[in-house]
């Protein structure tokens, strides 16, 4: 039997996993439990996990791997367990506890057991739960992500995170906008708003996001949101209401729509159910009534049916929305799904054509800051940068770099004096 009494905790993946995180800090917090800052001296090891990316899996694995070597009970949640189960205990044949999303509530649990000297303890439930109803630590003063659902409507035949987050389960608007209320109290500033697909919110429960947001936006105070990824199916069918949902002062605008390809085919074998013109009119009619949007997509490069037709297609609809932010992706079946089963690309093709598109978004994402030369306006601090530095967001999200110390939370009117493909930079106006 071991007396536990610090925890070696380490996170990866979206804005999804880090709630979970934040939740179980929470329920550590509460059950009394300390954060270890070295592996060297914590009791048990806490691994939260991320299985979308095959990269993202083999970065874990080795980590798991690695942290074997030090004897040490090893905790893992996450996605993971549900995505590759038999790979992961493969790893690490000897865990302690693996808990799955649905599960989280139940760490300290899992911990007791662990003080009684059990091992392979399974905490796995089918139906989600409302996590806004779990305690939950902040890491950031003025920053809450608000996770608003769990799961998705979709059948991508490429995604594997729909076998851990299951399928759509809508929070109750009341209680989203009763924890943005209590945090907005506690000094709040901005709020991520967050699902697996935002867009999907509420079509559950008799509801949509737009009418989600105009409930939160009635909120009394001085606070941003950010939303999350929608994918366009769902937002087509809201597309006039959430267009003016975003004229809110509240809302960033900011749009994350995933294009995943720029080719009807490929979107078909992709289970996507868009078209590529059905993507064109969502950011064609964001960018008509709000000109400075920062549009957000995803790309994934070498989709097994992808030619080079194909991808020269994707390419020609990536010039034409000028997209802000591009997340290139080179495709690597995932365990389960459709696509593993699916006749592959060569690797090396996938490399070019990422390289190739990777190369194009970068030059675009410069040429879109550069447009923001010399705009001024408010920004709010909500990052302590490198070297004394602060960082800020203006209304379409963008982050400026402030070579001056400022208090988080702080509205500062600056002028943007620099532009770099990932980053403005800023001077506070007097």
């Amino acid at each position: 039997m071991i007396k536990s009494t610090s925890i070696y905790v380490k996170n990866f993946g979206c804005t999804s996993n880090k709630f979970d995180f934040e939740i179980m800090l929470a329920y550590l917090k509460e059950g009394g439990y300390k954060l270890a800052n070295t592996i060297e001296t914590a009791d048990i090891l806490l691994i939260n996990t991320c299985g979308v990316k095959k990269a993202t899996e083999d970065k874990l694995f080795a980590k798991l791997t690695f942290l074997q070597k030090n004897e040490k009970p090893i905790i893992i949640t996450g996605c993971m367990p549900k995505i590759n189960f038999s790979a992961l205990t493969k790893i690490v044949p000897n865990y302690a506890a693996i808990i799955d999303p649905f599960s989280i509530d139940k760490i300290n649990l899992a911990i007791k057991s662990i003080e009684k000297g059990r091992i392979n303890n399974l905490f796995f439930e089918h139906a989600p739960k409302c996590k806004l109803r779990m305690p939950k630590i902040k890491s950031s003063k003025i920053i809450e992500i608000v996770q608003i659902s769990e799961g998705c409507l979709g059948s991508c035949s490429f995604c594997c995170t729909k076998f851990a987050r299951g399928r759509l389960f809508s929070y109750p608007p009341t209680t989203i906008v009763r924890r943005i209320k209590k945090r907005l109290a506690e000094g709040v500033k901005e709020f991520y708003i967050t699902s697996q697909d935002t867009g999907a919110y509420g079509l559950d429960i008799k509801s949509n996001i737009p009418a989600l947001l105009q409930k939160i936006c009635k909120i009394e105070g001085d606070f941003r949101l950010r939303i999350g990824m929608m994918n366009p199916n769902h937002v087509l069918a809201i597309l006039n209401q959430l267009v003016e949902t975003y004229k809110k002062k509240q809302i960033f605008k900011f749009l994350h729509l995933p294009l995943q390809s720029g080719n009807n085919d490929v979107l078909k074998n992709m289970g996507r159910k868009y078209s590529v013109q059905d993507f064109l009119k969502i950011v064609n009619t964001f960018k008509k009534e709000m000109p400075k949007i920062t549009i957000a997509t995803d790309i994934i490069c070498g989709f097994p049916n992808e030619d080079d037709n194909a991808f020269k297609d994707s390419i020609r609809i990536i010039k034409k929305i000028q997209a802000d932010i591009v997340n290139v992706s080179k495709f690597f079946p995932r365990p389960r799904t459709k696509a593993n089963k699916m006749k592959l690309i060569p690797n090396e093709i996938i490399k070019i054509r990422s390289r190739k598109m990777t190369k194009i978004c970068k030059t675009i994402s410069l040429k879109r800051n550069i447009s923001w030369l010399n705009w001024s306006g408010d920004i709010i601090i909500d990052e302590i940068g490198k070297n004394k530095s602060v960082i800020g967001r203006n209304f379409a999200y963008k982050p400026i770099v402030i070579k001056d110390r400022k208090e988080l939370g702080t509205t500062l009117n600056i002028q943007v004096k620099k532009a770099f493909r990932t980053y403005l930079e800023g001077k506070v106006i007097q």
